[in-house]
């Protein structure tokens, strides 16, 4: 078992109100490493940067929930274990190098440890966001999927002009609204799949959860400097649940 008994479960659900159609997902909220991996070989200062996790999206996904009485999954564990945004098939799903930084703990993972981590981390997570759309599907229920992520402002030495993206892959009809109503607020620059490109390959949650269901959904990113304390996390809940309602 790669997660003790008394380790977190791999997700957490806070569930919103009725009244909601909002459901937001954190595929990347946690750092958090299963004991029986160690540190993955890494020192602790390599797991508090944006290679282990996004930073400031937990508290986003629970202020933006609140401001929208939405429903919320939220992702614990690092995605240098498994990517809960990856197919299990990718090789970036349990990366050997992310960004500059080498994984020692990923340098040779034998299928059977890494099916191991798909089926603790990855599936149960999953597996979470299906029960909650189907059991919103069989009441009849309206569902908007929001799909939240941060990004780092600096990437490979290379600065990031965007304050936010908005990413989309064949069904655009939410992400355009809300890329408009965001280019339309002052001083921002917002990305249109930018400062990442949503793909079959790399957005699971926009392929299996939305498109696959064809509800109404949206991938955004927001930079993580502007999320950084509570102050950015408040402004940012309040000027996306104002776009999305």
């Amino acid at each position: 078992m790669l997660l003790a008994p008394d380790e977190p479960a791999p997700f957490e659900l806070v569930k919103g109100t009725a009244a909601s159609r909002f459901v937001i997902t954190c595929d990347h909220a946690g750092r958090r490493i299963p004991r029986a991996l160690g540190s993955l070989g890494l020192p602790a200062t390599e797991l508090e940067r944006h290679i282990a996790w996004d930073l400031g999206v937990e508290a986003l996904g629970r202020r933006l929930a609140r401001a929208l009485d939405a429903t919320l999954v939220v992702q614990r564990y690092s995605r240098l274990v498994v990517d809960c945004n990856r197919r299990p098939s990718r090789p970036d799903s349990m990366p050997k190098t992310s960004e500059h930084t080498v994984i020692p703990g990923n340098a040779a993972v034998t299928p059977e440890a890494a099916e191991e981590r798909v089926r603790a981390i990855f599936e149960p997570y999953h597996a979470c966001i299906r029960a909650e759309l189907d059991a919103r599907q069989a009441k009849g229920q309206a569902t908007t999927l929001i799909l939240l992520h941060s990004f780092t402002p600096v990437y490979r030495a290379v600065e990031r002009p965007w304050h936010a993206g908005v990413l989309y892959l064949h069904d655009s009809r939410l992400a355009l609204h809300v890329l408009a109503s965001l280019r339309a607020e002052p001083g921002l620059v917002v990305g249109e799949n930018e400062p990442y490109a949503a793909s079959e390959l790399t957005d699971y949650g926009i392929v299996e959860h939305g498109e696959a269901r064809g509800l109404p959904h949206v991938e955004l990113e927001v930079r993580q400097d502007l999320i950084a304390d509570e102050r950015g996390v408040e402004a940012w809940s309040e000027r996306l649940a104002r776009v999305l309602l």
